[in-house]
């Protein structure tokens, strides 16, 4: 009875693998013969006689177009992507062929500066009458203004002109000096020997200024003005006197000290040339050389008409050329 059983198990397990492998078998002949039909049945490409087929430009026929309708509708979207001005936008591209605008606090529209200086200095020569009295000397000079464009400007000046006195000034007033009789506290005359004297002008004017000619380095330029001006005369004579340092230790020494002095004020003109140097020739800085003539229209004043007054070339009138070298921004 067992191996009847046992018989029966293996006759069951044999069919269902020759079932199996019948089907397998069945659908592998099945899928070639599938295959095979499908592609024969497909439409064969030539590729070659695609490429050298004609093109075809004619429009196709559903393709339509209205000038009146569906034109005015492009033209209105087209309107709608068009830039807005706005905030977000760009500013406008500059427009050339037209001259450059500088303008702002400190420039002109032309590029020239609204403000300009100068400081220099040089020598003064006393010239008429005035050169019998005064002598060659030096001279300082600090200027500002105002540069309406890149040709005119008004400038306010301060001029320090020095002089020395001539030979013949001092030994005529040595004798003037002497002629007084003057004595000391102890009754001894009173010494003028080693007297020597210095004058100086100092003025404060108002000068246009105007720029004939300016290259990429040189300039020349005409300048003239008028205002105020103030002549000093100072008479000295060598005193001696004792110094102490800090270590107690004492030493005499000598200078002149002023003992006599005149002065008047006066109204006065002047006028002259210049040339100028830039630095650079994007630089404002220039170095200028002029060349001026003063005149101060100086009167007798009561200084020089009262009794002990014993200096009235003070008050003749002055002219000189101050020469200047210095630079200006």
């Amino acid at each position: 009875m067992y191996s009847s059983a046992r018989s029966h198990r293996l006759f069951t397990v044999m069919s269902r693998t020759v079932a199996v492998a019948f089907f397998g078998a069945a659908t592998a002949l099945c899928l070639p013969a599938q295959t095979t039909a499908s592609f024969s049945a497909g439409k064969t490409i030539d590729l070659k006689k695609s490429l050298m087929a004609p093109i075809d430009l004619t429009r196709p026929p559903d393709l339509s177009y209205s000038s009146s309708a569906s034109g005015s509708d492009e033209v209105a979207s087209a309107e709608n992507f068009m830039p807005r001005p706005g905030a977000d936008q760009p500013p406008p591209r500059r427009r050339y062929g037209r001259r450059t605008n500088y303008s702002d606090r400190w420039h002109h529209a032309d590029g020239s500066n609204k403000y300009t200086f100068a400081a220099g200095g040089g020598f003064s020569l006393p010239t008429g009458s005035a050169a019998k009295d005064l002598d060659l000397s030096w001279k300082f000079q600090v200027a500002g203004g105002y540069n309406f464009n890149k040709k005119f400007a008004v400038l306010l000046q301060w001029d320090y002109d020095k002089f020395g006195l001539t030979g013949g000034n001092l030994d005529r007033q040595y004798i003037r000096y002497n002629n007084l009789g003057l004595v000391d506290d102890t009754g001894a005359p009173v010494s003028f020997a080693g007297l020597d004297g210095n004058a100086h002008v100092w003025s404060l004017t108002l000068n246009p200024m105007y720029t004939y000619y300016q290259g990429d380095s040189l300039g020349a330029y005409v300048i003239g003005g008028g205002g105020f001006y103030r002549k000093v005369t100072n008479f000295t004579l060598p005193s001696t006197g004792v110094y102490c340092d800090y270590f107690g230790f004492c030493y005499q020494f000598t200078q002149n000290q002023t003992f006599d002095h005149y002065s008047n004020n006066a109204g006065g003109v002047n006028g002259g040339i210049g040339f100028t140097y830039r630095l650079s020739r994007f630089a404002s800085q220039k170095l200028y050389a002029e060349a001026r003539y003063v005149w101060v229209d100086n009167q007798p004043s009561a200084n020089s008409t009262a009794p002990g007054a014993l200096y009235p070339e003070n008050n003749k009138r002055t002219g000189y050329f101050p020469v200047t070298i210095g630079i200006r921004w």
